[in-house]
């Protein structure tokens, strides 16, 4: 068990739970394996502690535990119901409940034999699709959890945020670390897009041997567990081939907000060397490298985003874009290397919008684009981001498709270098750094 004491607060996720404690729906917290959903678990029955809960109404149950490997339905339920204390609301916390055939059977179980408060994590998105989400439909709230932000970064790596005044006469922000040390933001975000948001990297510390080793034990447990294992549990078509799902992987990884097609996936392998040409062994057909990059989705690996017509105001059913839940990883895949830092930009953005709630599409406006339409509620954000906006060139290239768009709704560009103006006839030039930390 984790000690409550080096619990690191990720208080975003932490008081969306407390919201909805004590409500009838299940608390299903989702995300990439190691990503801090077993510490948000930890969190929240600190918090249930704090408020007056006694430790006997809370059963936690982590199911990657060799205490509970074999553990039937029955068996859950039976181990509940031994400690559920008959006129006291009980509070039980499931990690990786997925590992359990059936598990759907005994939450609903619970929910109508006990007074209980159920949170469970899972570290796949089978865990709430097809039959399973009609077994909890309605009766669920699900938490999504991704790595750290880089703010989440700087705060479990003991960075603080201070302000000095600058030779110009304005402040500047500047992060120190526990020992006093100052250093440049942009010095730290260059560790944040080396390192990704990991959590475990803060107990390992900065290191690129430590990190590597950690980043590798991360994507072996999604291979194997959550995909390969997935697959198996399924009994549906399954997604064998070890090697071939890791070419797409790299793939993947090394096109980062690129359009592509799956069906294009295949081919390119075969054209690029990566895979033999079917003449010779067959290349993978179209539905295979679907499946394989749907159990990538479903695993949180990767996430896909469509493309809308602002204009034709539909969504486009042709190539979409992938992103990595978390530029760390892809480093460890592809190694350490300052490759196509424009993309690796995009993926940091794409993901802080998800963060602020914000559902995430790639606009296409005539025949240009526009990075990112972030929606929520009566919310629209529209986004570019580039590396640098000191080039006329790239100040053109960035702006032709925001001008294009004809309604009132606010237009950014969020880049490391912004340039002199901050604004171009309303739409506003960010430094992405500042943007990161303006939460």
């Amino acid at each position: 068990m984790i000690s409550s004491r080096k619990l690191k607060k990720r208080d975003f996720y932490l008081n969306k739970l407390i919201g909805f404690q004590d409500t009838e729906p299940v608390k299903v917290i989702t995300g990439i394996r190691r990503c801090g959903k077993s510490s948000l678990l930890k969190l929240m029955v600190e918090h249930l502690l704090n408020t007056g809960i006694a430790p006997e109404q809370i059963v936690e149950m982590n199911f990657e535990s060799f205490e509970f490997k074999k553990m039937s339905a029955e068996d859950l339920y039976n181990y509940v119901k031994e400690r559920a204390l008959p006129d006291r609301r009980m509070y039980l916390f499931f990690d990786e409940i997925q590992r359990i055939l059936r598990w759907e059977d005994t939450m609903n179980s619970f929910r109508v034999d006990f007074d209980c408060d159920i949170y469970i994590t899972g570290s796949n998105a089978y865990l709430l699709s097809s039959e399973y989400a009609t077994y909890l439909s309605g009766r669920c709230v699900e938490i999504k959890m991704l790595p750290l932000s880089f703010a989440e970064f700087m705060e479990f790596h003991n960075f603080e945020l201070k302000t000095s005044k600058s030779a110009l006469g304005g402040t500047k922000a500047y992060a120190y670390d526990r020992n006093g040390e100052r250093y440049e933001l942009h010095e730290v975000f260059d560790s944040y897009m080396r390192f990704g948001g990991m959590p475990g990297i803060a107990d390992v510390g900065l290191d690129q041997e430590k990190a590597l080793t950690l980043l590798d034990g991360i994507y072996s447990t999604v291979v194997i567990r959550d995909i390969l294992e997935r697959e198996r549990r399924r009994g549906q078509r399954r997604i064998t081939d070890a090697v071939l799902l890791r070419k797409i992987i790299l793939f993947l990884a090394d096109n980062i907000g690129s359009t592509i097609s799956v069906s294009s996936i295949g081919n390119t392998l075969v054209n690029e060397g990566l895979l033999e040409d079917e003449k010779r062994i067959g290349a993978p057909s179209t539905h295979t490298v679907q499946a394989y990059v749907a159990a990538l989705i479903e695993s949180y690996f990767f996430y896909d985003i469509k493309r809308f017509d602002i204009k034709g105001k539909e969504f486009l059913r042709t190539m979409g874009k992938y992103y990595i839940v978390d530029i760390g990883l892809r480093n460890y895949l592809l190694g350490f290397r300052n490759r196509d830092r424009g993309h690796a930009l995009e993926n940091v953005v794409y993901f802080e919008l998800l963060r602020r709630g914000y559902d995430v599409a790639i606009g296409k406006v005539g025949s240009t684009e526009v990075d990112f339409i972030a929606t929520k509620a009566d919310d629209k954000l529209y986004v570019q981001v580039t590396e640098s906006m000191n080039s006329e060139t790239v100040r053109e290239r960035e702006l032709a498709p925001l001008t294009k768009i004809n309604d009132n709704y606010e237009k950014i560009i969020l880049s490391l270098r912004p340039g002199m103006d901050a604004s171009y006839d309303g739409i506003r030039s960010l430094n992405l750094i500042d943007w990161l930390l303006s939460v």
